[in-house]
């Protein structure tokens, strides 16, 4: 079977036809789906609501964090794709031990084209895989000069509450906030840092962006955070557009374009 380098590193050997392929990722759930796999791709996670006709057919093995192994090994896969993030390392080893493992490691939208790309080649899709990956380095490419002028304007970006939780410089968020022309003022930080209200008041942060994940952050939220943060333009966005790295990134920089340029004050 042919051998392929995944992006941790790890060499897996691969039918050069899977035809029982198992995703644990939501948006690489959605790639597979946009790259032709219908027949394919035997099971997904619980999470994996795009499709919305494969989340109503497929058979769902838990969740990102929780796998079922005992239906893993009902569907036989002889492939499964993962996340470095999104799973968990030591049922994903449990995994390998039986069956070709390929895991990304997504930071920014360039390790994400290579994740399009190589899945792409590992499934049998590859002019497919590149024609799609280049449309969406084509139009991040063309949002820098379509955006308006922003300055840096210092932003944050909430994706839980209780704690209150932002996102540091090593995420795909960042990365993707980086590209709208915007600065996280939360940056310096790793990964996905609790924070305090305080902290968000002494961060200087001009926009405040709501995500609708994980945490559904709703119009009451804004109504709560606008009385501490008075001087601050408070926004709801379409987290999935954020932080999805697969083919929903084709969507992405239209909606980023719509959302910095609909309202003026946002700018």
């Amino acid at each position: 079977m042919p051998l392929f380098t995944d992006q941790t590193g790890r060499t897996v050997s691969i039918p050069s036809h899977p035809k029982r392929i198992i995703s644990l990722v939501p948006s690489q759930t959605e790639l597979l789906y946009d790259l032709g796999l219908e027949e394919q791709v035997a099971g997904i996670t619980k999470f994996c609501v795009h499709p919305e006709k494969w989340f109503r057919s497929k058979t769902r093995i838990g969740g990102t964090k929780n796998v079922k192994p005992e239906m893993v090994h009902q569907l036989q896969p002889d492939l499964i794709i993962a996340n470095k993030e999104e799973n968990v390392k030591e049922q994903v080893e449990e995994l390998a031990a039986h069956y070709p493992v390929w895991v990304s490691d997504i930071h920014d939208l360039n390790s994400a084209l290579e994740m399009v790309r190589q899945v792409a080649i590992i499934t049998n899709r590859e002019e497919k895989g590149q024609i799609l990956a280049e449309k969406i380095e084509t139009d991040f490419r063309q949002l820098t000069y379509r955006l308006p002028h922003h300055e840096n304007i210092p932003v944050a970006y909430l994706i839980w509450r209780h704690p209150w939780m932002t996102i540091g410089q090593d995420t795909f968020i960042n990365d993707m906030l980086i590209r709208c022309g915007l600065t996280n003022v939360f940056g310096h930080l790793k990964r996905y840092p609790e924070i305090t209200i305080q902290d968000l008041k002494d961060s200087g942060c001009r926009r405040l962006l709501l995500s609708s994940e994980p945490y559904p952050f709703k119009q009451q939220h804004i109504d709560e955070l606008q009385k501490e943060l008075p001087n601050t333009k408070i926004i709801l966005v379409d987290g999935e557009l954020f932080s999805w790295y697969g083919s929903r990134l084709q969507y992405a920089p239209a909606y980023f374009l719509s959302l910095f340029t609909s309202d003026i004050s946002v700018i």
